[in-house]
C-alpha cells in the first residue's frame, strides 16, 4: 500500500475571494501589477483568487458595473470575501463608506492587501497588511 501525502501536501482549494480593482490611470502593466499584488497576496494567506473585477471608468458611481459583479460573486454561497490593493480602490471616502457597507450585508469578509493604520498621537501613520472582516479580524 502507497503512502497517501500528509494534508499540507495535497492540494487544496482555499477560501474563495473575489479582487476589486480601480485602474483609471497607467497601462496594461499597470493592472497586472495590481492583479499580482491580489494575486501574491491571496497565494500568501492560502485563499483562492476566483477572479478579479476592474472599473476603468474615472467616474465613481456606487452601482459600477464592476462592483455590481464583485456583490453578485459575494452572493454565492462558497464566497469567502473581498480583496482589494488598498482601500483607496473603494473610491472617495462617501462613496467608499457605502460600499464597505454593502460588502457587509453579504456577510462577506473585505481583506486589503496594504491598507493604512489609523493616525496616532504623533501624527504619524503605519502601513500594515490586514485580513479580517470589516468590524474585527478573522
Amino acid at each position: 500500500m502507497e503512502d497517501e501525502p500528509i494534508t499540507e501536501r495535497r492540494s487544496v482549494a482555499g477560501p474563495h475571494v473575489f479582487g476589486y480593482v480601480r485602474h483609471i490611470t497607467g497601462g496594461l502593466a499597470r493592472h497586472a501589477a495590481l492583479v499580482d499584488c491580489l494575486t501574491e497576496y491571496c497565494r500568501r494567506h492560502e485563499l483562492t483568487l476566483c477572479g478579479v473585477f476592474t472599473d476603468r471608468e474615472p467616474t465613481v458611481a456606487i452601482r459600477s458595473p464592476a462592483f455590481v459583479g464583485l456583490l453578485d460573486t459575494l452572493e454565492l454561497p462558497d464566497a469567502y470575501g473581498a480583496v482589494l490593493p488598498a482601500r483607496s480602490h473603494l473610491g472617495p471616502r462617501r462613496i467608499a463608506t457605502e460600499r464597505e457597507r454593502q460588502i457587509v450585508v453579504t456577510s462577506t469578509r473585505l481583506l486589503v492587501v496594504r491598507s493604512m493604520a489609523p493616525r496616532s498621537s504623533h501624527g504619524s501613520t503605519a502601513d500594515t497588511n490586514s485580513i479580517g472582516r470589516l468590524s474585527g479580524g478573522i
